[in-house]
């Protein structure tokens, strides 16, 4: 998410860092890298001004010379102004006094709105509400076969009238069903265009006078950059837009439309849109999103998103298993499902502070592949062998690759994949004894003397050792002697 602007954001500042004291030029010379990194970004010309400017001001006054890290002070302020930029703090959906609650996406034809349709309504099942899916879009070929299809994937039912009906008909009677059903959320997809037209906007207000909807959301693709900036105020200026929600924000995008949205067009941005599965919209954070993009992690989106999708009886039964070392390769198969759960794991290392500045974790890509064969040949041995794996001797190493269809060499380092983190896991929990509630920080801190922890790079997380390659990582290699010269035997 916003990987390119986030590292040459880091590198300018991190050029301010080993300076004891600032001086003006060097103010100017790292504002100079982030006026080149938003623009780069595709941020509005006026926005990049005007955050610069504030930027420079505050990190040559008073607060930053009387400061003992002055470095850090300015990152400080880059990160409050990145906040400002973006909105400040989260702005929460409004709902009707009276049920149901009418909320009307909008946008271009492209941008996802039938796709961020079901997510939405997704987000508000979780939050225990009654959605009521509205297809509304009678031009787009399909358009209403896919919001049912999507509908009845997540449980959602979705009130059509075809393709020959009047949008605003369809609009109107699809409040009366909902109200009849029970339903307190609808959420209506109406059609979009490949350009913005007065055909479409007419319609649109039509829409929006016989609904009177609580909230008038522009659904955007982040990737359009200043292009959706163009869009959102064209939207804002016919229908009175009360926030945005931007799709696609981890694809190859540059960042633009996030930062400059809000302060082009005063509307905010409510949920972002990550990936094509049918997952829950995440609220837009614009502190969170300021720390991701100056690599400070994001650990509360982490923390919300481990409660929605980790099983907690299961984690007290693990921490029982792990107290008493009875962690068996069952275990060590459902912790990996559990963690997937989460969702990338790359995009969940991120999120934890500090981890883009280690040595081998700065681009750590997983190959989701090399999980799915852990999983099978953990599945391909007997309820006894994942019990007690020292029973897999040679024969049964070579049954499991083929049962499972890799080689045998794979077979290997997951078994030792598996006995270095069980014995990481002894290490912690004795430490847990001896130290009580310090356990865990004085095992952090001889993590490098653990058994095949030589550092976080050898986890295997990188291409080398979780690629389809089967290369391995962490796994112990003969010593092998400099060309010409062999082993003495004694």
């Amino acid at each position: 998410m916003l990987e390119n602007l986030s590292n040459s954001l880091q590198k300018a500042l991190d050029r301010l860092r080993g300076k004891g004291k600032l001086t003006e030029d060097d103010v100017q010379a790292a504002m100079r890298e982030v006026r080149l990194a938003l623009l780069a970004a595709d941020v509005n010309v006026k926005v990049v001004k005007q955050f610069v400017d504030r930027v420079r001001d505050r990190a040559i006054g008073q607060e930053v010379q009387r400061s003992l890290t002055p470095a850090q002070q300015v990152v400080k302020i880059v990160h409050e102004e990145l906040t400002d930029l973006m909105g400040g703090s989260q702005e929460r959906l409004r709902m009707a006094s009276q049920p149901p609650t009418v909320v009307l996406l909008v946008g271009l034809q492209g941008a996802g709105k039938t796709t961020t349709a079901a997510k939405l309504a997704l987000s508000f099942r979780q939050h225990q509400h009654r959605p009521l899916l509205v297809a509304a879009d009678v031009y787009r070929p399909a358009a209403v076969h896919q919001l049912e299809v999507l509908g009845r994937q997540i449980d959602v039912p979705v009130f059509s009238l075809g393709t020959e009906a009047d949008p605003v008909d369809i609009a109107v009677r699809g409040r009366a069903e909902a109200l009849r059903q029970g339903a307190d959320v609808v959420i209506v997809d109406t059609a979009g265009r490949l350009h913005i037209d007065d055909q479409l906007m007419g319609e649109l207000e039509r829409i929006r006078e016989a609904v009177h909807p609580e909230e008038i959301l522009l659904v955007v693709d982040a990737m359009t950059g200043q292009d959706a900036v163009q869009v959102a105020e064209t939207f804002h200026q016919r229908l009175g837009l009360t926030g945005v929600i931007l799709t696609k924000l981890d694809g190859d995008t540059r960042g633009g439309a996030a930062l400059s949205v809000r302060a082009t067009t005063g509307c905010p941005i409510k949920f972002v849109g990550l990936g094509e599965k049918i997952e829950p919209l995440e609220p837009f954070h614009p502190d969170r999103l300021a720390s991701r993009i100056l690599g400070m992690g994001d650990v509360l989106s982490l923390i919300e998103r481990a409660q929605q999708a980790l099983d907690l009886d299961k984690a007290q039964e693990m921490e029982q298993k792990l107290r008493s070392a009875q962690f068996t390769l069952d275990d060590f198969r459902e912790q990996l499902q559990q963690v997937r759960k989460l969702g990338p794991i790359d995009q969940i290392i991120k999120m934890l502070p500090g981890v883009g500045k280690i040595k081998g974790l700065e681009n750590v890509q997983v190959d989701e592949r090399r999980l799915r064969r852990i999983d099978a040949i953990i599945s391909s041995m007997t309820p006894a062998e994942r019990r007690d794996p020292s029973l897999m001797n040679a024969s049964r190493r070579r049954r499991v690759a083929l049962g499972s269809g890799v080689t045998v060499r794979e077979v290997n380092q997951v078994l030792n994949q598996f006995e270095q983190m069980r014995q990481m896991m002894k290490h912690f929990t004795g430490l847990g004894k001896r130290w009580g509630r310090r356990g865990a920080l004085q095992a952090l801190k001889e993590f490098p003397q653990l058994p095949g922890g030589e550092g976080l790079a050898n986890l295997p997380l990188g291409p080398g050792s979780m690629g389809a390659d089967g290369a391995s990582s962490g796994v112990a290699r003969p010593r092998r002697h400099p060309a010409g010269k062999k082993k003495k035997r004694r």
